[in-house]
């Protein structure tokens, strides 16, 4: 294919010396990470230094997988999707406070003695991408849905970044009644409540999967949705999810996977690359 200069910046040079970056998902086809995080490396300038494939890794090798990483000194880092971020745990020699709290991990750092370290993003990004649309917690009345891996990372933040309520809702209700055991006990007086959505929310998020695939239903009834309710859902693909498309013609603002994606690619290339040196 030769120097074809119209190439995305990044992919033109990779060379022995480039470190490699993954990101580990089952599926992997609807991951967004590798083209945004090679994007934002060229744009920093630590292309072709570094680069981000998709690792399609399921569950039963996921130690496999990590222990391979482990053994490869040009290996720097991974992000941690669906369904890993709580299998992950186990096998992180350091872990942040925030995996710690929160019982799940999103990226990883190989240090140069083969350990791995890391931390929990998920909250971060979430919080962060809302306020580059303007929005934010603080103050809001929030239904949230799921008890995954993302739910436990913004769970967290949403506590702790004022949020003025938290309803959470799971299919497996012990899981969301775990949650808000670990919430009520990091942030006492915090107001979390889980079951079914009742009257009207601020703020409501989808961290489930429903939505990937034609012919889900809905994760969130549309009548605890106002106009004036900002609605977020983080799955990725398709960017326009049932719920998002049903609460933009209602008048809602929205936010997208997309954009909670988006606000930690910085945050992740830093912990990675140790604050960007690739």
């Amino acid at each position: 294919m030769g120097h074809n200069q119209t190439m995305t910046p990044g992919n033109l040079a990779i060379t022995g010396r480039t470190r490699l970056l993954t990101i580990l998902a089952d599926p992997c086809d609807q991951v967004k990470a590798p083209h945004m995080m090679n994007v934002a490396l060229a744009e920093r300038g630590l292309a072709p230094d570094a680069v981000m494939v998709a690792m399609h890794v399921k569950p039963p090798v996921l130690g496999t997988v990590v222990a391979g990483l482990r053994v490869l000194p040009n290996f720097r880092g991974s992000i941690i999707t669906m369904p890993h971020k709580e299998a992950i745990v186990p096998f992180l020699d350091h872990a942040t406070d925030e995996v710690k709290q929160v019982g799940a991990c999103n990226v990883i750092r190989r240090e140069p003695d083969g350990s791995l370290s890391g931390t929990m993003l998920d909250g971060e990004g979430f919080v962060g991408g809302l306020r580059n649309m303007g929005q934010d917690v603080k103050g809001k009345r929030v239904f949230l849905t799921g008890a995954g891996g993302a739910a436990a990372g913004i769970v967290f933040a949403i506590a702790k970044y004022g949020a003025k309520s938290l309803t959470l809702h799971n299919r497996t209700m012990s899981k969301a009644e775990t949650f808000a055991a670990k919430l009520r006990q990091a942030f006492p007086g915090f107001e979390v409540n889980c079951g079914e959505a009742k009257g009207t929310y601020d703020l409501v998020v989808n961290t489930t999967s429903l939505g990937m695939k034609d012919g889900d239903p809905l994760p969130i009834p549309m009548n605890v949705i106002t106009k004036d309710t900002v609605v977020a859902d983080i799955v990725l693909q398709p960017e326009i999810t049932p719920i998002v498309a049903a609460a933009r013609e209602k008048g809602c603002i929205t936010y997208s996977g997309k954009g909670m994606l988006g606000a930690q690619i910085g945050l992740m290339i830093d912990f990675m690359l140790k604050n960007g040196t690739a």
